[in-house]
């Protein structure tokens, strides 16, 4: 069964008399439970996809389905975790991660038991993150790499069928990033939640998911799919392993081929001619 499905799904944007073709014609069918990461230069519309699916922006044509039924807003399905972190900064981190079980605790009525869960699930999911000791300080208080990991641990609070990550790795170091890996791909694998991953690293695509999908810009397309010849469960050394340094060299190829950004030897040779200019 589909978790998303995307349908000949096309986006224009318009600012006055400029008109930039985001996605054109784009199809794909997503599993339930699958983790998918999408990978693609700059302007090839990985992040316009992601926000479509999450009901962020509207469709110029075709349609998008999350379980079953259209989407045309946000919903309680699907939860983002966006680049820029998006957290409140006048709640403290633990309340920062509640705070969307408190929303959707607003549609019913709230009991001693619903508060007790929501407290024990946000202080496992902070502890996971490595944040416990920092669950009474403010934003502003933590680094971007701590600050996006609360985004992450709110993300998750509400268990959502669907998640939607916006490069959420990109503000942490190496070191943390790894971890952040194989928490990620637990977590997800644990309570059965479909994730849509958009990323510039290919090794990082490869390394989460199931498939990835390389869009290709000017405008915005799916220029192939790529199965992931890994186990479910991974470990660092598959990462060093030929079926990944294989699936790796073809993805980089196909970017450079589809983005141009294949290397012209006669234009540096031609550059070096005016290198006194």
């Amino acid at each position: 069964m589909s978790a998303i499905r995307c349908r000949e799904v096309s986006k224009l944007f318009r600012d006055g008399r400029a008109r930039v073709l985001a996605l054109e014609n784009v199809s794909l069918e997503i599993g339930e439970g699958e983790f998918v990461t999408l990978v693609g230069a700059s302007g090839c519309g990985k992040s316009t996809l992601l926000r479509l699916i999450a009901g962020l922006d509207e469709l110029t044509t075709g349609e998008i389905e999350a379980g079953g039924a259209p989407v045309l807003s946000p919903g309680a399905d699907r939860a983002m975790v966006f680049q820029n972190y998006s957290l409140y900064p006048w709640l403290t981190v633990m309340r920062n991660v509640k705070f969307a079980r408190q929303l959707s605790a607003h549609t019913r009525d709230r009991t001693s038991v619903d508060v007790e869960a929501a407290s024990g699930r946000a202080e496992a999911l902070l502890g996971l993150m490595g944040l416990a000791q920092v669950a009474r300080a403010y934003p502003s208080q933590l680094s971007g790499g701590m600050q996006q990991r609360v985004a992450i641990a709110r993300a998750l609070m509400t268990r959502p069928h669907i998640l939607l990550m916006d490069e959420p790795f990109g503000a942490l170091d190496a070191q943390t990033r790894e971890v952040m890996h194989d928490l990620i791909l637990h977590v997800c694998r644990l309570e059965g939640c479909t994730v849509v991953f958009v990323t510039h690293d290919v090794d990082e695509a490869i390394y989460l998911g199931d498939r990835v999908v390389l869009m290709a810009p000017r405008p915005g397309r799916i220029d192939s799919i790529h199965t992931v010849p890994l186990p479910l469960r991974r470990t660092l050394a598959m990462k060093h392993s030929a079926e990944f340094l294989d699936l790796r060299a073809r993805i980089l190829e196909r970017i450079r081929e589809t983005s141009g950004l294949r290397t012209d030897l006669e234009l540096l040779e031609k550059l070096s001619k005016y290198a006194s200019a």
